[in-house]
């Protein structure tokens, strides 16, 4: 969500430092999120897969889901909807689960679609911009322009620790 030029910017910088912590030869994963498109580093994603059903968990945080069952494992789904202050999803409306491991626990970052793997091809990922809702810097590493559009490429880390809303 970025805000008009008009709105005051947050604080200044985003997760861990900002742009300067990924290397230009990293891939993304992408994926769309309320019409915005977002990215993870490839390297943080172990799979990708279509909706599953999610059970709920009473009294947890809005951001969390629920769990799913992933060939026998219990993985944490999180709501990146809720995490980053967006609107809820339409009802009928699916989620996509692109799987990260954290340590030995896994998490299902619950997205709206899932797009290619984008490889920066000698672009260097900008700073966070601070024009970027102060949720967003929280929890962004910076972008990268594409020819069509921008990907803000998320921090996992950030995300699965609650630097966001609705954690």
């Amino acid at each position: 969500m970025i805000y008009p030029a008009t709105q005051p910017p947050g604080p200044a910088g985003g997760a861990a430092g900002g742009a300067a912590s990924l290397s230009s030869d990293h891939g993304f994963v992408s994926f769309v999120l309320a019409g915005e498109r977002l990215g993870i580093p490839v390297e943080r994603v172990q799979e990708v897969l279509n909706p599953q059903a999610i059970s709920p968990v009473p009294l947890a945080p809005d951001a969390v889901a629920g769990f799913l069952n992933l060939r026998g494992q219990i993985v944490t789904a999180l709501d990146l909807r809720a995490r980053l202050g967006l609107p809820a999803r339409d009802g009928a409306q699916r989620s996509m689960n692109v799987v990260v491991r954290d340590r030995d626990e896994l998490f299902s970052l619950l997205v709206d679609e899932v797009g290619d793997v984008v490889e920066p091809a000698g672009r260097a990922v900008e700073p966070t911009p601070p024009t970027l809702a102060p949720e967003w810097r929280a929890c962004a590493l910076g972008v990268l322009r594409l020819e069509e559009h921008l990907l803000v490429v998320l921090d996992v880390d950030a995300l699965l620790r609650g630097e966001a809303a609705g954690a």
